[in-house]
């Protein structure tokens, strides 16, 4: 789970800073400068997006950004730099301080990685901060391009929606995967159980644990964009924010129903698993039973009882007579104690 920053690997490349500005005008620019930043935020009706890529942690540049240029609280900012936060959204006044986190989700393996997403909302702009590209953000700097930064016109509040909603909608893709890989592998159950499918019932167990201990703070995150009146939000886009929240209170419902079948599943495998050792264990145990006459009669004929002096029939009987009884008895014995068995449903 990537959400260690002073477990990323170093790099060697500095943090890259990308700003996307919209003048009050309406003038956009795609590629600001990030010498231009003091200028861009101090326009009351602008809108600023300033995503940061911080692969090495290089927090003292970053830092002195943040501080001298934000404002930023020294403690929102040790949180933003130094610490994995589960999500959460502190209120500064001027600003909110948000912990928020995507996934990386791999279906050909069903392994989920997480990574942390720090965000700073102000009245006219929005600040992204991550150690590694992210998905959701590569996506709407696309989107921005695309329709020459029509989006970013409803504010910053709405860059900050857009990223929470995208967010949001790679839960529900893993979580329906999810859905689909716990089913198989209840099919490989009942079909042709094997180790193979043990692993990946615990991998789908892995990657919902993972979902469920995230959408739960994340929905609590939502509820207080969509309920609480914080100045940095309009009332035109806190509706925009109860939509992302009902369809987290939706996947967390999901996730947990998921849970549920995941349990099953694995009840299943071990009852199939059981259900094959017991008919293992009673084909062992028939074929020992049909093995008993034939011990019998070995041990009983090699005490050389039908020798001359021993012999209890007088006159002894014929050597081939008592070949011949013997195969019959041992041939006919272990058949007669199959057929029992099998009317008995035994197997």
């Amino acid at each position: 789970m990537s959400t260690d920053r002073s477990a990323s690997p170093k790099t060697g490349r500095p943090p890259l800073v990308r700003i996307i500005y919209r003048s009050g005008p309406g003038l956009v620019d795609l590629e600001c400068s990030p010498d231009r930043l003091a200028e861009v935020l101090a326009d009351p009706k602008g809108a600023v997006w300033v995503d940061i890529e911080d692969p090495d942690s290089q927090t003292a540049e970053i830092e002195a950004m943040f501080r001298d240029v934000f404002h930023f609280h020294p403690l929102a900012i040790e949180d933003a730099l130094q610490d994995s936060n589960v999500p959460k959204v502190d209120d500064w006044s001027d600003y909110l301080y948000l912990a928020f986190h995507s996934i990386d989700f791999d279906p050909e393996t069903d392994h989920l990685r997480l990574h942390e997403l720090d965000l700073f909302l102000g009245a006219n702009y929005l600040v992204s901060y991550h150690n590694e590209p992210i998905a959701v953000l590569e996506e709407l700097r696309r989107n921005l391009h695309r329709d020459n930064g029509d989006r970013i016109k409803h504010g910053a509040d709405h860059l900050l929606y857009q990223i929470l909603d995208l967010g949001v909608d790679e839960f529900l893709t893993a979580i329906e995967h999810l859905d689909e890989a716990i089913d198989e592998a209840q099919d490989e159950v009942f079909r042709d159980s094997t180790p193979a499918t043990l692993q990946k019932i615990f991998q789908v167990k892995r990657a919902a644990l993972q979902i469920h201990r995230i959408i739960s703070p994340q929905r609590e995150v939502l509820n207080r964009l969509a309920r609480d009146e914080y100045p940095q939000i309009g009332p035109r886009d806190r509706v925009y924010f109860r939509d992302v929240y009902d369809h987290l209170v939706r996947l967390h419902d999901i996730s947990e129903t998921l849970r549920d079948l995941i349990s099953g599943a694995l009840d299943t495998y071990l009852s199939a698993i059981s259900n094959r050792t017991n008919d293992v264990m009673k084909t062992l145990t028939i074929v020992t039973v049909m093995a008993l006459p034939l011990n019998l009669l070995v041990g009983f004929f090699g005490m050389n009882f039908f020798a001359d002096t021993l012999a209890f029939t007088r006159p002894p009987l014929p050597n081939a007579l008592l070949f011949a009884a013997t195969c019959l008895t041992m041939v006919t014995a272990p058949i007669l104690i199959w057929i029992w068995a099998k009317r008995r449903n035994w197997f």
